[in-house]
């Protein structure tokens, strides 16, 4: 069993009656609170005749409004600041905490922090947005967020403390994916440090959904409905043409979730090409080889690729981006490029279909699906925060709502097992070789 410590901090003891009107009671037809010592755990695999002895580190919190807080909602100071690229949901989860803070806490101080962890920073005087339902109201109706987002900043850890502190902020809602996370662990460090009372709370977005223990991200479940359809049209483009080959090009720096989850809500897709399973293009065993056999029976193929997959083929680029990430060449002209030329060697009459949809489908609205789960890891994020929990992210294990600390979330990333089930599902659904490599 994977040895973790699943302890959740937190800034004192709760000792405020929380406003919310719940009960313990039974038969009262009322929710009821969460208590601090009720657990899940977080690997469900079992075996008979073994026994498991569970410590406190190895049980994860479960989620939800306290009977006690921490924080009198009186004088909290909320601020709320998204980081990095743009996903889907960004703006249910702002209208979320936003509702649940005004509403169930009585909270009246809740700012907007502009452009990321930029937001933070003197030089780029970036006025803060004063949150409020009739700003919130309709928000989550649309893509994108109305804080905006940047790339980077989330570095210059003690100027954004120093900001925390000149605007008297109690709770900071960190709304990013890895890279983001990792500045709101160092942020809260140094708040720590300080002697400071701020928590810091985190709501995981990556659309990837590659953060650890982290059943799913939100925005991810809108971003493969959407994939769906950019793959339906490469699959009726290629259907059209004399030996057509649609290429879509997916989100997926380290993880190829999307792509794996796209080739099977369609069914249409012959070969998905992800970062966690290497492949050859040349050769008897490698994708063109196979391509070529697919065109001669069926006439046409589609072709799903990650971002971040094949990057051993391409040149590598010098340097990272804004969020510390190592900038990939681009595998799907790559891949685009290399089929061309393969059928043009052969003589071989082909027609590419290349589609990339990453920015339509990062800008788009929540999907019903998505929508309700930002509504609800808003809510839990409140409650976490308001209890006076920190250095935590609000996830969801095993179908339940659960604190996570941040440092477990981004210690190491989520991909797929190319020995597992989704993989082994992959296979099956594209009727690709398991592995194209030649040995």
């Amino acid at each position: 069993m994977e040895s973790v410590d699943f302890t959740i901090s937190r800034l004192g003891n709760a000792t405020i009656k929380s406003p919310m009107p719940l009960s313990n009671k039974a038969g009262d037809y009322l929710a009821d609170y969460v208590s601090d010592d009720e657990y899940i755990i977080n690997q469900v695999d079992a075996r008979p005749g073994t026994t498991v002895t569970y410590t406190r580190e190895m049980l994860v919190e479960k989620a939800g409004p306290r009977q006690c807080i921490y924080f009198d909602p009186s004088k909290v100071h909320a601020a709320i600041v998204t980081c990095g690229g743009l996903c889907p949901g960004l703006n249910n989860v702002i209208r979320a905490i936003v509702m649940s803070l005004w509403y169930i806490y009585g909270v009246r101080r809740i700012s907007g922090i502009r452009n990321g962890y930029r937001g933070f920073l003197p030089e780029y005087q970036l006025p803060v947005v004063d949150l409020n339902p009739d700003v919130v109201v309709d928000i989550h109706k649309h893509g994108g967020t109305i804080l905006g987002s940047s790339r980077g900043g989330g570095d210059r850890i003690s100027e954004i403390v120093d900001c925390l502190e000149r605007m008297n902020v109690s709770i900071l809602f960190t709304i990013g994916g890895d890279g983001t996370q990792k500045g709101s662990l160092r942020i809260a460090e140094e708040i720590e440090k300080r002697g400071l009372r701020i928590a810091i709370v985190g709501i995981p977005k990556t659309i990837d959904n590659d953060l650890s223990f982290i059943q799913k991200s939100f925005g991810f479940e809108t971003a493969v409905s959407k994939a769906v359809e950019a793959v339906r049209g490469a699959h009726v483009e290629a259907k059209g043409a004399i030996n057509g080959v649609g290429i879509v090009k997916l989100m997926g720096r380290e993880s190829g979730f999307i792509a794996a989850h796209t080739a099977i809500a369609t069914n249409d897709v012959n070969f998905v090409l992800v970062p966690e399973v290497p492949f050859d293009l040349g050769g008897k065993e490698g994708l063109l080889m196979h391509l070529k056999d697919r065109l001669v029976r069926r006439k046409h193929a589609v072709i799903i690729v990650a971002e971040g997959a094949g990057q051993d083929l391409l040149p590598q680029i010098e340097g990272k981006d804004a969020s510390g990430n190592a900038i990939l060449s681009d595998i799907g002209l790559f891949i685009k490029e290399k089929v061309a030329s393969f059928f043009k060697s052969i003589d071989c009459e082909v027609n590419i279909r290349y589609i990339d949809p990453s920015y339509i489908i990062r800008s788009t609205p929540a999907d019903p699906g998505d929508s309700i789960y930002c509504t609800r890891l808003g809510n839990y994020a409140v409650h976490a925060a308001m209890a006076g929990k920190t250095k935590m992210l609000v996830s969801l294990i095993n179908n339940t709502f659960v604190h996570v600390p941040i440092a477990l979330a981004v210690g190491k990333r989520n991909t797929i097992d190319p020995e597992g089930a989704l993989w082994r599902d992959i296979i099956q659904a594209t009727g690709q070789p398991a592995l194209m490599k030649n040995v």
